[in-house]
């Protein structure tokens, strides 16, 4: 317990001191740089020996967040499609270069991960310019948004492991991950719509000039992302589970890897965005 305090304290001022370089390249570089550990521990753990896709996967996975900030595909006039029929080709040729020690299921995994994970942690760059296209709100309020739907995604998991520790008594889904219980998940949703209130409130009190965010918007949607990151959570456990592994990697001691603390947030980033571009 000890060990995974400490760890989660330094990820915290990590965070922090991201949040302050949040408008230079640092934040967009660091953004990648997660895609990249991501992509690399899921391939791992899946146990893939082409070396040359589960590099190639990675690359894929650090550029993404890149391409995104800087839009390079429309200063380029390179066509999204284009850049995704090139990439499935150089995937099954390696397959095919390599076939006796490379599975389908292998190829599958490495593609799969390699889009859905960086464009999932992209968001994280898309909502740090929201207000460039929501002329309503200002870079506090991305920063806000940001900072939501991480806690969104993190405080349900910390409430729900200390209230069903304490009362967990029925099971949610004791073949995926049998530690989690109906009084953790019920625990974690109300617990971080709570913190997430006193948030929107401060923020609304200390650091938006204009627009504050309605209470009454960050409750429903709290609550709404708890969910989802759970399901994030569980989504996760599965691939563990089907692998053998306890944790995607060993980076955060106490935490396991990159994907055990970021698999919730790969579901409540892009839906919060969502949700605001529907709105806006």
């Amino acid at each position: 317990m000890k060990t995974r305090i400490i760890s989660g304290v330094v990820g915290v001022v990590l965070l922090v001191g991201l949040m302050f370089l949040m408008n230079t390249p640092v934040f967009s570089i660091a953004v990648a740089l997660l895609a990249l550990i991501a992509v690399h521990e899921i391939t791992g753990v899946a146990k893939v020996e082409n070396k040359i896709i589960r590099a190639l996967s990675c690359i894929f996975a650090a550029a993404t967040p890149l391409v995104i900030d800087y839009d390079l595909l429309n200063r380029f006039n390179i066509p999204f499609s284009s850049v995704l029929i090139v990439y499935t080709l150089a995937i099954l040729i390696l397959m095919l270069a390599q076939y006796e020690k490379t599975k389908f299921e292998h190829v599958a995994i490495s593609f799969f991960a390699s889009i859905t994970v960086p464009f999932s942690f992209s968001v994280l760059v898309m909502l740090r310019d929201f207000h460039e296209t929501a002329t309503a709100y200002t870079s506090a309020h991305s920063l806000f948004f940001i900072i939501f739907a991480l806690c969104c995604a993190w405080l349900t998991d910390t409430f729900a492991y200390f209230v069903g520790s304490k009362f967990g008594k029925h099971k949610m889904s004791p073949k995926i991950s049998p530690k989690k219980s109906v009084e953790g998940a019920i625990g974690g949703v109300v617990g971080a719509a709570i913190l997430n209130t006193v948030l929107v409130i401060i923020f609304n009190q200390f650091v938006f000039e204009s627009n504050p965010v309605s209470v009454w918007f960050v409750i429903p949607v709290s609550i709404a992302l708890s969910v989802i990151s759970m399901l994030g959570d569980l989504s996760a456990s599965v691939i563990k589970r089907n692998y053998g592994a306890k944790d995607f990697g060993k980076i955060m001691p106490g935490h396991g890897g990159v994907m055990d603390r970021f698999d919730s947030c790969l579901f409540t980033l892009p839906t919060l965005y969502f949700i605001l571009s529907f709105l806006k």
